[in-house]
């Protein structure tokens, strides 16, 4: 096993916005294969309750990016202007404006509704489902291919439900939209050193033992 392979992956994995390329055909087949990599990732119980909606005809990626496209307004609007994060503002704004346009997107979920239950069940939810879309994001890299992740139009899910015919049951978690990303390669993201953001044995303890 070449670590430094995987951990060249595991940290230059972006959400893409501005380099996707929305022209390429994505083969149907290069998702499948990358859906098959995801359901290996853990789930709650080993239950594997979760379902992939792929979506790539052209007027329900219209649909739902008009819904993306809704509360992403709603969301900058509320925003405090921060020159720091303009790249990043202008990269989210791009995405928005070119939603539709992404060859393909793909909804992940999961059985279970926990919008009143408790913070296990919650946990359990999430848990379950989140792991599978990020192990997708790390094969579609692998694999040339972009996707960025958005939660946005869950401001809109029971609309996104009718559109998509998603049963009552189930909860959406993450909105990618894939396609094959321009240029070469991506670098590690700039982040705070991992040593100031944890804490040994409790919180703020320093204490390392094993």
């Amino acid at each position: 096993m070449d670590l430094a392979t995987i951990d060249h992956l595991l940290t230059t994995t972006r959400s893409v916005r501005k380099r996707l390329d929305l022209q390429r055909h994505v083969e149907p087949e290069v998702i499948e294969r990358c859906l098959d990599i995801a359901i290996q990732a853990p789930s709650g119980s080993n239950r594997q309750r979760w379902h992939f909606i792929v979506i790539t005809d052209p007027q329900v990626r219209w649909e739902l990016a008009e819904l993306y496209r809704k509360s992403f307004a709603e969301y900058i609007g509320g925003q405090t202007p921060d020159t720091r994060r303009d790249a990043v503002r202008d990269s989210a704004i791009y995405l928005a404006d070119h939603f539709h346009e992404v060859p393909v997107q793909v909804l992940f979920c999961y059985e279970g509704r926990v919008e009143t239950a408790g913070v296990s069940a919650q946990a359990s939810v999430y848990g379950s489902i989140l792991p599978a879309a990020w192990s997708f994001m790390l094969a579609l890299r692998a694999r040339g291919l972009g996707s960025a992740w958005t939660t946005l139009h869950l401001r809109y899910e029971q609309e996104a439900a009718a559109l998509l015919g998603i049963p009552k049951e189930y909860t959406q978690a993450a909105l990618l939209p894939v396609a094959y990303y321009t240029g070469d390669d991506f670098k590690p993201a700039q982040r705070t050193s991992a040593s100031e953001h944890t804490s040994w044995n409790s919180w703020g303890g320093s204490t390392k033992s094993i």
